[in-house]
């Protein structure tokens, strides 16, 4: 048997040290809990940056679009028609045909239909028609689409359509609908101040590069773009006459070419392009015709 000496204060140390990490954990808890009781924390909310658009709902411009064409398509000699087709849009408050009554004679049919305008309604609200959405007790909101409808009797007219979400996600009219004009229109403002491109051989390569681009001669245009980059070929061809002017964007690393350019049946086209371009092993390259560059 062999006695070792040991410090006393180790021995001591030892023997104590589950009490002190007890008492120091009881003590970390003690300051949390009094941290979260003074001042507790707050949930973080996301914002969506100022001027951000709200999502775009296809489907509910679709209903209404669909909406307008079946109002506004009628035939005298066959009224049943447009109750019918008429009838799966209205609740039990709406009147049939949703109050509207076709003349008498003549007929009218929607050559196309497009939403040009479309405007969200608070959930539960009240459209500007005057009738209670049938969000309420429920329903996710909706909104009013703005519905340029080109018929042959009646011309180019425009339609406000209120549609709105049940609980359940079904799509729903908001109420009646409203003749309306047509989105305010101003005219286009005047081009930014841009810089001329004065690089001859930057000129030259973006020439050939649209004139192979506008006739569809992939191959021939692979020698001037950049490898991987997102070209997207028209599908009907031109034939580029002039490149008119040419001039780099406030970025610095984008182009705006205006171009003059004419299809197979001799229209002419004055055309602006955008292209981003970069400068690589001593010859110019386009990264991108008129399609967003990843971030």
């Amino acid at each position: 048997m062999s006695v070792t000496p040991r410090p006393l204060w180790r021995l001591r140390l030892r023997r104590g040290l589950p009490r002190h990490l007890l008492h120091a954990l009881a003590v970390f808890g003690l300051v949390a809990s009094a941290r979260f009781a003074i001042a507790p924390p707050r949930p973080v909310i996301v914002r969506a940056p100022a001027g951000a658009s709200a999502q775009i709902d296809r489907a509910g411009e679709g209903f209404a679009a669909l909406f307008a064409r079946r109002y506004l398509t009628w035939d005298s000699a066959n009224p049943e028609a447009h109750r019918l087709a008429l009838a799966p849009y209205l609740g039990p408050e709406m009147e049939p045909e949703a109050g509207f009554q076709p003349p008498q004679t003549g007929s009218q049919r929607v050559e196309w239909t497009q939403v040009v305008q479309a405007q969200p309604d608070a959930a539960g609200g009240t459209g500007p028609s005057g009738a209670a959405q049938a969000g309420e007790g429920g329903g996710t909101g909706g909104g009013r689409y703005t519905v340029a409808v080109q018929t042959d009797a009646s011309g180019l007219v425009y339609l406000s359509v209120g549609v709105t979400r049940a609980a359940d996600g079904a799509l729903a009219l908001s109420g009646y609908p409203a003749f309306v004009g047509p989105p305010q229109a101003a005219t286009a403002p005047a081009p930014a101040q841009l810089s001329e491109v004065r690089d001859a051989a930057l000129s030259t390569v973006v020439q050939r590069a649209l004139r192979n681009y506008l006739v569809g001669a992939e191959s021939e245009l692979a020698a001037d773009i950049l490898a991987g980059a997102p070209i997207s070929l028209p599908a009907a061809p031109l034939a580029l006459e002039s490149l008119d002017t040419l001039d780099w964007e406030p970025d610095g690393r984008s182009l705006l070419a205006l171009v003059h350019a004419r299809d197979r049946a001799g229209a002419r086209y004055a055309l602006a392009y955008r292209l981003a371009v970069v400068a690589a092993a001593g010859r110019w390259e386009i990264s991108a015709i008129e399609v967003a560059q990843k971030q």
